[in-house]
């Protein structure tokens, strides 16, 4: 699978743009602030029915414009496949595919599977577990469409038992019929996701594993565990048990939605002990699993999109990691750079063609 037209209009910075891309590496150069990210954030959206960055859709409308329009064509099983995103103020986003619209955007996830490696993800590291449970999500949700339904039940279902508890607490009422059924339909999801995702991880964490050790040279000791409630018991007896403090403070306080991700390195916690290269490193060889496991799990190369990939990591790493991507596991992939000799150098160094396009304040040429 491979992205070859892109088309912007009205797209962040992007007035309108036109790109045909190379099926193997593809680079975005130019100074800070001309908009390279946001065309890696237009293929996300292609990919993922949202942006990278930022969660509110009408934001990327361009400034003074009253809609945008997001078209790419790929190529997957030998033939083209056209997809459409675009939204106009104060109206619902529509997504397309070969201009048939989806009634359900969950629909699209995990046809056009893609790894975006940015600075951003360090939010991984230093942000609370909501960030890592995400991670997690979009994972086998690219993989698993059941999954994603049954995410969408569980938060429902959470979102109903917490107002019923906030209700009993204003009210001064006990509706144990009704809890009870929000507890059943609670438990139902909340198994299924937490026995998907301890599978996930058991595969996940050694490859995971492997690609930390290739970037490091084995130069350091880290670690990747998965922790659950519903490691320690199972969920009917956690929602018994806390019961009591859930209506004194009128949420649900366990279950999957405190699922956590754990990050340490020498045995120590990651965010604290690991410098900046060493985080980088590790959100990197995070990604790559991700890249991996999505490749396995779907029989062909996901887009690689890899956004300032240069900074804070040292040129024996930055070397391996290129000379990785540029291999035969991995299919087509985008870059960002600031730099373009340092791209062109570092590629034909490892004697890999590769197409740059060059952006000035929204402005494209190559």
């Amino acid at each position: 699978m491979w992205l070859q037209k892109l088309s912007v209009i009205n797209f962040k910075n992007y007035s309108e743009a036109e790109l045909s891309f190379s099926d193997t590496i593809n680079a975005f150069t130019g100074n800070n602030g001309a908009g390279k990210t946001n065309l890696l954030d237009a293929i996300h959206y292609l990919s993922l029915c949202k942006s990278y960055f930022n969660p509110i859709d009408s934001q990327q409308i361009r400034q003074g414009e009253d809609l945008f329009m997001i078209q790419g064509t790929f190529s997957k099983n030998d033939s083209n496949e056209v997809i459409y995103c675009g939204l106009k103020r104060n109206q619902k986003k529509k997504f397309k595919r070969n201009k048939k619209e989806y009634q359900r955007l969950a629909d699209h996830i995990g046809l056009f599977p893609l790894v975006m490696i940015s600075p951003n993800d360090i939010s991984l590291i230093i942000e609370g577990s909501e960030e890592r449970r995400k991670f997690i999500d979009n994972v086998i949700s690219q993989t698993d469409s059941l999954y994603l339904d049954e995410l969408i039940n569980y938060n429902r279902n959470l979102m109903n038992r917490n107002a019923l508890l906030r209700q009993m607490a204003v009210s001064g009422n006990f509706d144990a019929v009704l809890l009870e059924i929000y507890d059943d339909q609670l438990i139902l999801s909340g198994n299924k996701i937490f026995e998907k995702r301890k599978a996930f991880m058991e595969i996940f964490t050694e490859i995971f594993n492997k690609h930390y050790q290739y970037l490091s040279e084995d130069a350091e000791q880290v670690e990747l565990v998965y922790d659950s409630p519903l490691l320690q018991a199972d969920f009917s007896t956690i929602l018994k048990r806390n019961f009591e403090r859930d209506r004194i403070i009128e949420r649900t306080s366990s279950g999957i939605h405190k699922d956590e991700l754990n990050f340490s390195i020498h045995g120590m916690t990651m965010k604290k002990f690991g410098s900046q290269g060493q985080q980088k490193s590790f959100l990197i060889a995070l990604k790559l699993a991700q890249y991996t496991f999505l490749l396995q799990q779907k029989g062909f190369e996901p887009l690689l999109l890899l956004d300032d990939i240069f900074d804070k990591l040292d040129d024996a790493r930055t070397t391996k990691l290129m000379k990785m991507v540029s291999d035969k596991d991995f299919g087509q992939i985008f870059i960002t750079d600031t730099s373009r000799n340092r791209i062109e150098n570092i590629f034909l160094k490892l004697d890999v063609p590769i197409t740059i396009f060059d952006i000035e304040k929204g402005y494209i040429t190559n």
